[in-house]
């Protein structure tokens, strides 16, 4: 099957070398401009001769940028896979190969639509997730269902360790194995239940303020799902820090947001009910490092409060 691969970094490479091993033939490539760096899988694309189209928008006040357009129907792809994309696709390209678009989407759709799946799933305390490729159309992570895969989420998971350990495998075998049932006629269009769906809005900027007067398991929810981006952080000593990598600790006392404890395992923060442990910390303007690295630097100690 002749594949339009819309995507970028490592995931994207990972996923343009399983295509190809499977027999299917990438046409084109689409992702963004580069910048600092040559992204791995535009690399890819060059290495083999593959058309790489990266306009610096594919529309212009509404409408699909022609330039970009041309460059893209050149390829003459018959399905479009999103792998990892980041730039808003009009329809007019979506639509234009005759199997249409697929999409890679990290949660259980109709669960948790939206470009932070992955840190609100962690966010709201879920203990399962899983992965979806679906069929593109106007709204947003709406389209039919083609495959989904579930896996649990574990006590101490983090954004960071589910997409490394998770989303990033699975992911790569799920839009192989979807590709492999389009192009046998079997894909399935699996209406979403919208009496189930949801959505949630970015987790980004500066909205993962720890509130320490919360229950522990609350803190720890917010923590790793903060991880690494946008990173929870809070004030200590006048100076913000983020921190990442919790752990509950069963007893601790202290007024919430008092740290407990500094040792090699961690910093430990007392919470309404309870503590956290939390094994980095990354000072605004420095490093992430070992919470007990920072700690010592810092002049944090037993006592010292977190804002």
């Amino acid at each position: 099957m002749r594949i339009g691969l819309f995507g970028q970094a490592p995931f994207g490479a990972a996923v343009y070398e399983r295509l190809r091993e499977r027999g299917h033939s990438i046409v084109g490539v689409y992702g963004p401009m580069e910048k600092a760096k040559p992204d791995p899988l535009a690399e890819a694309a060059r290495r083999d001769g593959v058309a790489l189209v990266q306009p610096r928008r594919w529309q212009r006040k509404g409408n699909t940028d022609e330039e970009a357009f041309k460059g893209y129907a050149a390829t003459e792809p018959e399905l479009n896979v999103m792998a990892f994309v980041t730039q808003i696709i009009p329809m007019r390209i979506l639509d234009y190969p005759s199997h249409k678009t697929i999409q890679y989407h990290p949660s259980l759709l109709p669960k948790h639509r939206g470009r932070s799946a992955i840190n609100h799933a962690l966010l709201q305390g879920d203990t399962e997730t899983g992965l979806t490729i679906f069929w593109v159309d106007e709204g947003i992570d709406t389209g039919p269902v083609l495959l989904q895969k579930r896996f649990p989420i574990e006590e101490n998971d983090t954004v960071n360790s589910l997409y490394r350990e998770r989303f990033f495998p699975l992911g790569v075998d799920a839009l192989a194995d979807a590709v492999d049932l389009v192009a046998a006629g079997t894909a399935p269009r699996l209406a979403q239940d919208e009496s189930a769906a949801t959505y949630e809005g970015p987790w980004e900027g500066d909205v993962a303020q720890i509130d320490w007067a919360k229950p522990a398991q609350f803190v720890h929810n917010f923590i790793r799902g903060s991880c690494r981006q946008p990173g929870a952080w809070t004030t200590v000593l006048g100076s913000t820090v983020r921190l990442y990598d919790s752990r509950l600790v069963g007893e601790a006392s202290g007024v919430p947001g008092t740290v407990a404890a500094v040792g090699e395992e961690g910093v430990t923060i007392a919470c309404s009910d309870g503590a956290v442990c939390v094994q980095d910390a990354m000072p605004d303007g420095g490093r992430r490092r070992p919470a007990r690295e920072w700690a010592v630097q810092a002049d944090v100690s037993i006592g010292t409060t977190c804002g």
